[in-house]
């Protein structure tokens, strides 16, 4: 694929497709998304100073999250309905039109706390276009060889977006305050339109699976869920990144408590863990854009699961901050390439004409395992590991060698345990042929439209 000039109107405009169409569309999401995340630190200041508790905190999360799950399976039908650039353009748009009221609100001092809460469910529905729309224009942009880079990417601009952002945002709120903050953020999501607009997307081949999954919009949103149920092949990976996931997942709610309880409460060793953790992910993102991956992306991802498994376990049994550091960088690196492989090996396997409605359907079941995480974690550790561990217990005489039995062990235990699952179930899917050999099993979706 090339830069295209097309003339339209008696102007000349320049049309951009292939890697520097993709990189024109990622500048644009990179400054948008730091936008965003400078929003919802602003807004994480302003929920503090109004409330003070924990709780708005996690009920602004948890509607975004909700919704976007929620609206994941309608959003992928939309999604192979409709241009992937339209979709794409009115998820920036509802984010945007979201930050413009919070700033209309804010401004005639009649923000309150539900507001925000309504404002997360409405830009988590429409969120829930972009994973399958972005993924889907990608796959009709670049040549399969760039799936990985383009996967790695985008995740290096979300990981960096997360580390600069609360700094900038800090700066802004003393000097302009948070109604400047929200101008910022609109501007940026303008700049990504403008973006978007410069840029060609092929529009997809018409092939037979996407022919068969059109019907009503209701049973076009379930087509996502059967399409995957009938390829052993996919449905299979995708329940061991499941297991994978929900690891993470405990991994993301408790790393913070586990640094904090073990040390003490010293914040500067929870600034260097979280620091390697953010070096993990730009490293990761850095290795896969100079390297296409392996000829073998599957082993790749297989060996990649393995690895983050292993780094958990390193992580619960680690006594110091060097050791949860580098655990933690390490999980984040091998987390992001085999992300990117695993991207790579999807685009490559389902044909682009029901992307949307797949994706969507992947990205549901994926997304679960977050909120999942966060509701058992806590209960388990609160109630059943640290007074097992730390307070005596069976737990504590069982396994208080290799953890510990001080404050955090029982924390350190969860990570041993998560880790482990979470290896066997990798190795476990590994063992499964239809799984191991899903590369082959299953062709390409050129291919496959090559043959009908």
């Amino acid at each position: 694929m090339v830069n295209q000039l097309s003339l339209e109107h008696g102007e000349r405009r320049i049309r951009l497709s292939g890697m520097p169409g993709f990189t024109v569309m990622w500048i644009g999401q990179v400054i948008s998304l730091v936008g965003s995340a400078m929003t919802s630190f602003a807004i994480m200041v302003w929920l503090w100073e109004k409330t003070g508790r924990a709780t708005p905190f996690a009920l602004y999360g948890t509607a975004t999250i909700a919704t976007t799950i929620a609206a994941s399976l309608l959003a992928g039908a939309l999604v192979d309905r409709w241009d992937r650039k339209l979709s794409m353009a009115l998820s920036d748009m509802a984010a945007a039109l979201a930050t413009a009221i919070m700033l209309v609100l804010h401004s005639l001092d009649a923000l309150e706390v539900w507001h925000l809460y309504a404002l997360a469910a409405f830009t988590g529905f429409f969120g829930a276009f972009q994973f399958p729309a972005l993924s889907a224009a990608v796959t009709l942009m670049l040549s399969k060889r760039h799936y990985a880079r383009a996967s790695a990417m985008r995740s290096m601009a979300e990981t960096a977006s997360g580390i600069f952002a609360p700094a900038v945002a800090v700066v802004l709120l003393r000097t302009i305050g948070i109604r400047g903050v929200f101008v910022i953020d609109i501007a940026t999501f303008a700049i990504a339109l403008a973006a978007l607009l410069v840029v060609h997307i092929p529009k997809p081949q018409p092939v037979s699976e996407g022919q068969a999954g059109k019907e009503s919009i209701w049973k076009e949103s379930l087509y996502g869920l059967k399409y995957l149920y009938e390829r052993p092949s996919l449905f299979g990976l995708l329940m061991v990144f499941f297991a994978s996931n929900i690891n993470l997942g405990f991994v993301n709610v408790l790393r913070t408590p586990l640094v904090l309880a073990r040390t003490g409460g010293d914040e500067v060793a929870l600034g260097i863990v979280k620091s390697a953790v953010a070096a993990g992910g730009l490293a990761g993102g850095l290795v896969m854009i100079v390297w296409d991956g392996p000829k073998s992306r599957m082993r790749g991802i297989f060996i990649g699961l393995a690895l983050v498994a292993i780094s958990t376990i390193a992580m619960g049994l680690g006594h110091n901050v060097v050791v949860w550091a580098v655990a933690g960088g390490l999980t984040w690196m091998i987390l992001l390439i085999q992300n990117s492989f695993s991207q790579a090996f999807w685009q490559s396997k389902v044909a682009p004409t029901v992307q949307g409605r797949v994706f969507a359907a992947r990205s549901m079941i994926s997304g679960v395992t977050a909120p999942l995480a966060a509701v058992i974690a806590g209960p388990l550790a609160d109630k059943v590991f640290e007074p097992q561990v730390s307070g005596g217990g069976l737990l504590g005489s069982l396994f208080g060698r290799v953890v510990g039995t001080g404050p955090g062990s029982g924390l350190s235990l969860m990570f041993v345990f998560s880790g482990v699952l979470a290896l066997v179930a990798t190795i476990v899917g590994y063992g499964v042929r239809v799984v191991r050999e899903g590369e082959t099993i299953l062709p390409d979706h050129d291919a496959a439209s090559a043959s009908e």
